[in-house]
């Protein structure tokens, strides 16, 4: 079982102004893999609140999803927020899911979601929109069970996996 923390960063959101669609598509599509939300948050774009937060669910949890904040506005700053907290970025991660969203907008390029590893916790940055966050997730939701399992410690070969999964 995975546990999991979802955070999701917006300032009209966490007034009370905007619904939000996105986290509970997160809970919803990671179900899939096994994995249990332990935490939801909807929090406004602050860096310091964003570490905070990024800090404190990753002494909790497996896995913290995020979803808004890395765009182009003045405010988006959960990419900035993410690279100041963990301990190794995981490039292939969001570069996965902007390759998967250009494949269907050039407007995807413009994300600036970044993933990586603090402690024995995965952090992975999606975008706000429910329709970006579905094809994100979708991209790369079959690697997090062993991306968690390699932060954790598994001796396991990665090639071997691949292989077996053919």
């Amino acid at each position: 079982m995975i546990s999991v923390a979802i955070l999701t960063l917006s300032d009209k959101g966490a007034n009370g102004e905007r619904e939000d669609l996105a986290g509970p598509l997160i809970r919803e599509m990671i179900a899939a893999i096994g994995a249990t939300v332990e935490y939801y948050e909807i929090i406004p774009d602050e860096k310091g609140l964003i570490k905070e937060h990024l800090i404190e669910y990753s002494k909790k949890v497996d896995l913290v999803i995020t979803t808004g904040g890395t765009g182009l506005s003045p405010r988006d700053v959960t990419p900035e927020a993410t690279r100041e907290v963990i301990d190794k970025e995981i490039p292939g991660i969001a570069e996965t899911m902007r390759a998967v969203g250009l494949g269907k907008t050039k407007r995807a390029m413009l994300s600036r979601a970044v993933a990586g590893v603090r402690g024995n916790t995965l952090i992975i940055n999606l975008p706000g929109s429910p329709k970006a966050v579905k094809e994100g997730l979708e991209a790369i939701m079959d690697v997090i069970p062993h991306a968690i399992e390699k932060i954790k410690g598994s001796a396991e070969d990665c090639a071997a996996q691949e292989g077996m999964q053919r």
